[in-house]
Protein backbone atom coordinates (compact mmCIF):
# COMPACT_ATOMS: atom_id res chain seq x y z
CA UNK A 1 0.00 0.00 0.00
CA UNK A 2 1.70 3.26 -1.05
CA UNK A 3 2.26 5.88 1.64
CA UNK A 4 2.33 9.65 1.39
CA UNK A 5 4.98 11.11 -0.88
CA UNK A 6 7.49 11.95 1.86
CA UNK A 7 11.27 12.19 1.90
CA UNK A 8 13.18 9.56 3.89
CA UNK A 9 12.86 10.14 7.61
CA UNK A 10 15.18 9.42 10.47
CA UNK A 11 14.76 6.06 12.15
CA UNK A 12 13.42 7.69 15.31
CA UNK A 13 9.78 7.38 16.18
CA UNK A 14 9.35 11.11 16.46
CA UNK A 15 11.04 14.02 14.78
CA UNK A 16 13.04 16.65 16.65
CA UNK A 17 12.90 20.08 14.99
CA UNK A 18 15.94 21.39 16.87
CA UNK A 19 18.90 22.08 14.65
CA UNK A 20 22.53 22.82 15.41
CA UNK A 21 23.79 26.36 14.96
CA UNK A 22 21.08 28.55 13.36
CA UNK A 23 18.44 26.69 15.29
CA UNK A 24 14.72 26.85 14.81
CA UNK A 25 14.74 26.38 18.59
CA UNK A 26 17.08 29.28 19.47
CA UNK A 27 16.02 30.61 22.85
CA UNK A 28 12.97 28.37 23.08
CA UNK A 29 13.20 26.55 26.38
CA UNK A 30 9.55 25.97 27.15
CA UNK A 31 6.44 24.92 25.31
CA UNK A 32 5.12 28.48 25.50
CA UNK A 33 8.29 29.87 23.94
CA UNK A 34 8.37 27.12 21.31
CA UNK A 35 4.78 27.69 20.21
CA UNK A 36 4.91 31.49 20.45
CA UNK A 37 8.13 31.59 18.41
CA UNK A 38 6.14 31.03 15.21
CA UNK A 39 3.88 34.04 15.84
CA UNK A 40 4.63 37.27 13.98
CA UNK A 41 4.81 38.87 17.45
CA UNK A 42 5.66 36.25 20.11
CA UNK A 43 5.05 38.70 22.98
CA UNK A 44 1.56 39.50 21.66
CA UNK A 45 0.90 35.77 21.44
CA UNK A 46 1.89 35.30 25.08
CA UNK A 47 -0.35 38.22 26.08
CA UNK A 48 -3.24 36.71 24.10
CA UNK A 49 -2.88 33.44 26.01
CA UNK A 50 -2.82 35.37 29.29
CA UNK A 51 -5.75 37.72 28.60
CA UNK A 52 -8.07 35.71 26.32
CA UNK A 53 -10.66 33.92 28.50
CA UNK A 54 -10.44 30.91 26.19
CA UNK A 55 -6.62 30.93 26.53
CA UNK A 56 -6.15 30.41 22.79
CA UNK A 57 -4.09 32.17 20.12
CA UNK A 58 -4.12 32.02 16.33
CA UNK A 59 -0.73 30.75 15.07
CA UNK A 60 0.68 30.13 11.59
CA UNK A 61 1.42 26.55 10.61
CA UNK A 62 4.29 25.66 8.30
CA UNK A 63 7.17 27.24 10.18
CA UNK A 64 8.20 24.78 12.92
CA UNK A 65 5.33 22.37 12.36
CA UNK A 66 2.39 21.41 10.20
CA UNK A 67 -0.78 19.83 11.52
CA UNK A 68 -2.60 16.79 10.13
CA UNK A 69 -6.24 16.94 11.20
CA UNK A 70 -8.07 13.63 11.55
CA UNK A 71 -11.75 13.07 12.28
CA UNK A 72 -12.16 12.12 15.94
CA UNK A 73 -13.51 8.65 15.18
CA UNK A 74 -10.17 7.86 13.50
CA UNK A 75 -7.99 10.17 15.59
CA UNK A 76 -8.57 8.54 18.97
CA UNK A 77 -7.77 4.98 17.81
CA UNK A 78 -4.75 6.37 15.92
CA UNK A 79 -3.51 8.09 19.07
CA UNK A 80 -4.00 4.83 20.97
CA UNK A 81 -1.86 2.94 18.43
CA UNK A 82 0.86 5.61 18.52
CA UNK A 83 1.05 5.69 22.31
CA UNK A 84 1.56 1.93 22.34
CA UNK A 85 4.50 2.01 19.92
CA UNK A 86 6.44 5.22 20.60
CA UNK A 87 7.69 6.90 23.76
CA UNK A 88 7.78 10.56 22.67
CA UNK A 89 4.79 11.64 20.67
CA UNK A 90 4.54 15.11 19.20
CA UNK A 91 1.78 17.47 20.34
CA UNK A 92 -1.84 16.50 19.68
CA UNK A 93 -4.82 18.88 19.82
CA UNK A 94 -8.51 18.08 20.03
CA UNK A 95 -11.27 20.53 19.19
CA UNK A 96 -14.72 21.28 20.57
CA UNK A 97 -16.76 18.12 20.98
CA UNK A 98 -13.79 15.88 20.13
CA UNK A 99 -14.81 16.00 16.46
CA UNK A 100 -11.26 16.52 15.14
CA UNK A 101 -7.72 15.86 16.31
CA UNK A 102 -4.60 17.67 15.13
CA UNK A 103 -1.25 15.85 15.11
CA UNK A 104 1.81 18.12 14.92
CA UNK A 105 4.21 16.88 12.23
CA UNK A 106 7.33 18.34 10.53
CA UNK A 107 6.87 21.41 8.33
CA UNK A 108 6.26 20.56 4.69
CA UNK A 109 4.26 17.43 5.50
CA UNK A 110 0.92 19.11 4.70
CA UNK A 111 2.06 19.98 1.17
CA UNK A 112 3.06 16.36 0.49
CA UNK A 113 0.20 14.55 2.23
CA UNK A 114 -1.91 12.45 -0.13
CA UNK A 115 -4.32 10.68 2.24
CA UNK A 116 -8.04 11.32 1.79
CA UNK A 117 -10.18 12.26 4.77
CA UNK A 118 -7.32 14.11 6.45
CA UNK A 119 -7.26 17.89 6.48
CA UNK A 120 -3.91 19.64 6.58
CA UNK A 121 -2.58 22.90 7.98
CA UNK A 122 0.75 23.95 6.52
CA UNK A 123 2.43 27.05 5.17
CA UNK A 124 -0.12 29.80 4.58
CA UNK A 125 -2.66 28.48 7.10
CA UNK A 126 -3.36 29.43 10.69
CA UNK A 127 -4.72 27.32 13.52
CA UNK A 128 -6.23 27.99 16.93
CA UNK A 129 -3.69 26.88 19.53
CA UNK A 130 -4.52 26.67 23.24
CA UNK A 131 -2.12 27.64 25.98
CA UNK A 132 0.30 24.70 26.40
CA UNK A 133 -1.07 23.68 29.81
CA UNK A 134 -4.71 23.64 28.71
CA UNK A 135 -6.08 20.09 28.91
CA UNK A 136 -9.80 20.87 29.30
CA UNK A 137 -12.42 23.00 27.58
CA UNK A 138 -12.93 23.60 23.88
CA UNK A 139 -9.67 23.40 21.97
CA UNK A 140 -7.24 21.58 24.23
CA UNK A 141 -4.15 19.39 24.32
CA UNK A 142 -4.34 15.62 24.50
CA UNK A 143 -0.56 15.50 24.21
CA UNK A 144 0.83 18.91 25.16
CA UNK A 145 4.05 20.20 23.61
CA UNK A 146 7.06 19.82 25.87
CA UNK A 147 9.10 22.64 24.36
CA UNK A 148 11.75 20.37 22.86
CA UNK A 149 10.42 20.53 19.30
CA UNK A 150 9.41 16.86 19.20
CA UNK A 151 6.95 16.16 16.38
CA UNK A 152 5.21 13.00 15.24
CA UNK A 153 6.83 11.18 12.34
CA UNK A 154 4.24 11.37 9.52
CA UNK A 155 5.14 7.91 8.20
CA UNK A 156 4.44 6.40 11.63
CA UNK A 157 1.27 8.45 11.89
CA UNK A 158 0.07 7.05 8.58
CA UNK A 159 0.84 3.47 9.65
CA UNK A 160 -1.02 4.06 12.91
CA UNK A 161 -3.97 5.47 10.94
CA UNK A 162 -4.09 2.32 8.80
CA UNK A 163 -3.97 0.06 11.86
CA UNK A 164 -6.67 2.14 13.56
CA UNK A 165 -8.87 2.08 10.44
CA UNK A 166 -8.48 -1.70 10.18
CA UNK A 167 -9.47 -2.02 13.84
CA UNK A 168 -12.52 0.17 13.32
CA UNK A 169 -13.55 -1.84 10.26
CA UNK A 170 -12.99 -5.10 12.16
CA UNK A 171 -15.16 -3.88 15.00
CA UNK A 172 -17.89 -3.10 12.49
CA UNK A 173 -17.56 -6.58 10.98
CA UNK A 174 -16.31 -5.46 7.59
CA UNK A 175 -13.05 -5.01 5.75
CA UNK A 176 -11.29 -1.63 5.66
CA UNK A 177 -11.76 0.33 2.44
CA UNK A 178 -9.58 -0.89 -0.42
CA UNK A 179 -6.33 1.01 -0.32
CA UNK A 180 -6.71 1.84 3.37
CA UNK A 181 -7.48 5.49 3.95
CA UNK A 182 -6.92 6.63 0.41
Amino acid sequence: MPGPNLPPLCDATSVDTRREGGSAMTGAKTAVEWLASVAPDPEACRREWETNPQRVALLPAGRLWDVLILPGELGYPTLDVLTRVIDRLGPVLVDFGDARMGFFVPPGTAARWLGAGVRTAGRGTWIVVPYPGRTHGGVRWLVPPDGTGTLTDPALLELAMHEAAAGIAGNEGRQPPRGGLR
